[in-house]
């Protein structure tokens, strides 16, 4: 079988500064026909690189050559494989972190959004007489909108004929192998598609870590917030991740006038949206389990979860 190598020259930037230069570099290649944009992932792979923002190649030339075993060709992907415990005993668990905001009268997640509020129905006052001695309730009310806390978005949220929250399957949003890129340092607000490039997503949540929960409940939350590029949101869905979570504003540059790649590429590819995480920062980068259940709401978009990982067992 004929084998192809790629040779070229290379500048690669990273999205917390610094960079890599690389001049005649040669890279085994699965195939003649691939472009730029595969040869610089292929590239990324080999050289397990992480948190790489852009990587351009100059002087490019694929020739027949015999492979080098060049790294990330064509590596197993083990994403959503879970290890078993023998029969008769109970796995261990790992540490539970909660990666939700708790909900309040008067919060304001979203500036815009109106506030929740919570309101008595029935006083532990006023359940005593429908009760025995000594025996009382209290039952609230909550008024709020989908888009309060840490929630999650369904197809439904950017389209009609989208899946709503009832339809979500359990599969795609309980113990997902939770990928997590610590992007806090990154010197831009858009996380590119390079990002990912070191990693096998597919079946994964991605979790976006960029330290802006910091912010949350905040003036500043609202402005200058950290984003998924939209070649980014097309990489996660061509990757075929399960769910991006980020602890920011928006998965969008709210800023941008109103446009929103992010949501429409991933709500379209089936891909759920988790927005305004936090404690991000107390996740492995892999070996952490995913999960984030909103109730099933029929002919409804969004709606808050209560988020959180396990991290491995010790």
């Amino acid at each position: 079988m004929t084998e192809y190598r790629a040779h070229f020259d290379a500048e690669i930037e990273f999205v917390n500064g610094g960079g890599l230069r690389a001049e005649g570099f040669r890279l085994d290649l699965p195939a003649a026909d691939l472009d730029e944009a595969a040869i610089g992932e292929l590239l990324v792979r080999h050289l397990g690189l992480a948190l790489v923002g852009r990587v351009a190649l100059s002087n490019l030339a694929i020739v027949e050559e015999p492979h080098r075993g060049s790294r990330g060709m064509a590596e197993a992907g083990t994403a959503g494989v879970a290890a078993s415990a023998a029969p008769g005993t109970v796995a261990a668990r790992g540490e539970l972190v909660d990666l939700s905001h708790a909900i309040r009268a008067g919060l304001v997640t979203y500036p815009g959004i109106p506030a929740p509020t919570v309101t008595p129905h029935l006083t532990r006052e006023a359940s005593r007489e429908h009760y025995a001695p000594g025996t009382e309730f209290a039952i609230d009310l909550i008024t709020m909108a989908g888009n309060t806390g840490t929630y999650l978005d369904s197809p439904y949220h950017r389209y009609a004929d989208g899946g709503d929250l009832a339809s979500l399957s359990l599969e795609t949003l309980v113990g997902l192998p939770a990928e997590v890129f610590h992007l806090e340092d990154a010197s831009g607000r858009g996380i590119p598609a390079e990002v990912f490039f070191d990693r096998e997503l597919a079946g994964t949540a991605v979790l976006l870590h960029t330290g802006w929960s910091r912010h949350f409940g905040t003036p500043e939350y609202a402005h200058g917030a950290p984003f998924l590029t939209e070649a980014g949101a097309r990489h996660l869905v061509d990757a075929g991740v399960a769910l991006v979570g980020i602890d920011s504003l928006n998965i969008d540059d709210a800023e941008s006038g109103g446009t929103r790649p992010a949501h429409s590429i991933l709500l379209a590819g089936g891909v759920h949206v988790v927005e305004h995480l936090t404690a991000l920062d107390r996740l492995p980068a892999r070996g952490a389990r995913f999960t984030a259940v909103p109730p099933r709401v029929e002919r409804f978009g969004t709606f808050p979860v209560r988020a959180f990982a396990e991290l491995p067992a010790r």
